[in-house]
């Protein structure tokens, strides 16, 4: 428990794409475009407004779900959200019941406030680790997780879920490294008579698993696929020079697009010149002042990591809000959002905002901040934002223009080149419909930028998904509430897992499966030697309520709660011991000891000494155990103590988005410890204080159901 997380540094990690390899030093940039690109130019503009007419594949899908599940894939903004809203009245008019499950809870609030304008407030309701709201309309949005686990529990009581349909958007998550089981255990688990709505805009083997859904749940799934995209996207590059020019050109009697020979010439010249000196970043400012010559704002500059996106805005000085009217509309717009998020009045980058229209938005910043910029950015009021690629899936604020700057990514451990699906979530958000004729995706030279792989990215189709299910203490300790081992070895032949290995090799499906059992079964030994299991493979009194943890580390809080080393009666303390039970990213690297608190000090080293026992038996047996670090539960301590959120950043020496996500993984662990109200009452009622006292302005923004206020659509003329 107090070993520490081996940190890579991030520049050994990467592997410099040098295409052309930069020597001369950047020059001024002169706003040009290549005579190519005057006819596609000719087409910028905002459609007139047209009466809304289904597309075919649109009603194709509402007629595949009147009896069959269906598999939607459309390329973004071609309307798939459409479909589930359709399918979900034609339920709702029949007085049944919807639910529909999203992978982000961004996603989930903005389809909160959809649904509530189309359905009426009072028929919708939402579940997220954040929210629980009207659980008992006929419409419910939420995560995947919750509905996960709603199938848990309907299961353990002999139940069917109280549901009669399900959508599972962004369905490509299915083969997310991290929480693709979800989605995979969810399919497995819903009961046959419910039918399937899965919609997403990048998969490339959506055959295979139609193909498998059939096979576990013995109804019929239909594909329908759309490869038109209502808004079409043209590449470009933008030159050293500042000269625009298209990416691709189809010449000859070949049709194939290739490289543009003006694009070739600079991937292949050594002395090519430069946006940018070594280590430094573009200039931003003289590029939006490009992009708005020719039209091509409002637009989204995917950059490496949070630092370059904060360190952009300071490079747009130049662009200044001239638009009487733009600059009103977001003075307004911004006092209006200050008094439901009063802590983005002092923001330090809201002068950027309102005086530049340009935004930095990532995981770094504050949930209350990053909504503001999305709400902003929504209804046309800002040129520009700079984000990391986190910002691509599941946020609605799509733009003219999508520029990338680099062809890799930072995953979390190291930067591993971009892969289709990435780039097309990426790229997904230019052109806006009803706003555009035509999208664009600029891509910029420099030193992390690959442009022959972006090249082939963005001509190569959605990359196929595939299982990422695996075996978890969480999972082991639910199927038991309701399956017998057999039962589960039965249920494990049903993976996509096994499906996908079948005819793979000889025996593939079933080495697959057996791979599966085989690490059920080493997860169920060891929870017959802890307790939690008996020997006759039944939940013990212990089992039965630590499967109610659905949480990273279920068994060392089981532990911790069997032992009563956790504070029963501090509820800051409580906070701190499981914010540095859920931080999987803080260290004590570079922490000052002496600014730790002794009666916290105190509190984890009991803590880690009552669970060192269980703790070296789980990595005997080859158990990943996350150790406890100071800094998080300093962090979280300081905060459920009242002090305020400014001091509590900088003691923390921590990102405010990074502590403010701590605080609310904090406050979901809480929960289930709260919904141990019958086994640990005193425990609970601390863990509730625990909660209210860290959700507090600003982890917590206020939520609305108001749908985003309506604005012109407006042209900047800034710079």
């Amino acid at each position: 428990m107090g070993s520490s997380h081996r940190r890579i540094p991030a520049h050994a990690q990467r592997h410099p794409h040098r295409t052309p390899r930069h020597r001369k030093e950047a020059v001024p940039l002169r706003p040009g475009i290549d005579p190519r690109l005057k006819k596609i130019f000719g087409r910028i503009g905002i459609p007139e407004p047209t009466p809304f007419v289904p597309d075919p594949f649109q009603l194709e899908s509402l007629d595949a779900v009147r009896e069959a599940d269906c598999l939607v894939t459309a390329p973004t903004g071609a309307g798939k959200t459409w479909i589930a809203e359709q399918a979900i009245e034609r339920i709702f008019k029949k007085s049944g019941r919807a639910w529909y499950a999203s992978p982000l809870k961004a996603l989930t609030n903005s389809k909160m406030i959809e649904f509530g304008a189309r359905f009426g407030v009072t028929n919708v309701g939402i579940l997220t680790g954040d929210r629980k709201e009207n659980p008992d309309a006929p419409i419910i949005v939420g995560t995947t997780e919750i509905l996960r686990n709603q199938l848990y529990d309907a299961m353990h009581r002999g139940q069917t879920l109280d549901t009669d349909f399900v959508v599972l958007d962004e369905a490509h998550y299915l083969g997310d490294e991290d929480r693709g089981v979800v989605w995979e255990e969810t399919i497995i688990y819903l009961p046959q008579r419910i039918p399937l709505l899965l919609l997403s805009a990048t998969v490339g083997n959506a055959d295979q698993i139609a193909r498998w859904m059939t096979a576990i749940r013995r109804r019929p799934c239909r594909v329908v696929e759309e490869t038109h995209r209502p808004v079409p996207l043209y590449p470009i590059m933008q030159h050293p020079s500042g000269m625009l020019m298209p990416l691709f050109v189809s010449s000859g009697t070949s049709k194939k697009p290739h490289l543009y020979k003006k694009v070739v010439d600079l991937l292949n010249d050594r002395r090519a010149p430069s946006l940018a000196p070594p280590g430094q970043l573009p200039p931003f400012g003289a590029m939006l002042a490009i992009l708005r010559k020719y039209h091509l704002l409002p637009a989204i500059f995917f950059l490496k990591s949070r630092a370059d996106c904060d360190r952009a805005l300071q490079l747009c000085l130049e662009n200044r809000v001239r638009n009487p009217e733009q600059a009103a509309l977001l003075s307004e717009r911004l006092t209006q959002l200050s008094e439901r998020f009063p802590h983005i009045r002092e923001h330090r980058q809201r002068w950027m905002v309102e005086h530049l229209a340009v935004g930095s938005h990532h995981s770094g910043q504050l949930p209350a901040w990053k909504q503001t910029l999305e709400m902003l950015m929504s209804e046309g009021l800002l040129d520009a934002i700079f984000a990391t690629s986190t910002v691509a899936a599941g946020v609605d604020f799509p733009a003219r223009t999508v520029a990338f700057l680099n062809s890799d990514r930072f995953n979390g451990r190291e930067f591993v080149p971009l892969d289709a699906t990435e780039l097309q979530q990426m790229t997904g958000r230019a052109g806006r419909r009803g706003k555009d004729h035509i999208g664009f995706v600029m891509v910029v030279p420099g030193k992390f930028m690959d442009i022959r792989q972006v090249a082939r990215l963005l001509r190569a189709p959605a990359a196929d998904v595939h299982s990422q299910i695996r075996i978890n203490f969480s999972m082991a300790l639910n199927l038991l509430l309701s399956h017998t081992p057999e039962e589960v070895e039965a249920l494990l032949h049903h993976s996509l897992a096994a499906f996908q290995h079948h005819g793979a090799a000889m025996g593939g499906e079933q080495a697959a499966h057996t791979h599966l059992w085989n690490d059920f079964q080493r997860h169920l030994r060891f929870l017959q030697v802890t307790g939690f299991v008996d020997d006759q493979d039944r939940l013990t009194e212990d089992g039965l309520w630590a499967a109610q943890l659905r949480i990273d580390q279920p068994l060392l809080v089981a532990e911790g709660l069997r032992q009563d080393l956790f504070p029963r009666e501090d509820p800051a303390m409580l906070a701190a011991i499981m914010a540095g039970m859920v931080n999987d990213k803080e260290t004590d690297e570079h922490l000052d000891r002496k600014s730790v608190p002794n009666p916290l000090i105190k509190t984890v080293k009991r803590v880690v000494r009552g669970l060192q026992g269980f703790a070296k038996h789980m990595l005997a047996n080859d158990f990943d155990v996350r150790p406890i670090f100071y800094r998080p539960t300093a962090a979280i301590w300081r905060w459920a103590s009242g002090l305020p959120w400014e001091q509590t950043v900088q003691a923390a020496q921590m990102a405010e988005g990074d502590l403010a996500m701590l605080a609310l993984r904090t406050a979901d662990n809480l929960r289930h410890i709260v919904g141990l109200r019958h086994v640990f009452p005193q425990m609970a009622e601390t863990a509730q204080d625990a909660i209210e006292r860290i959700l507090r302005d600003p982890v917590m923004p206020e939520y609305t159901t108001e749908p985003p206020v309506p604005v012109p659509e407006i042209e900047s003329t800034g710079a």
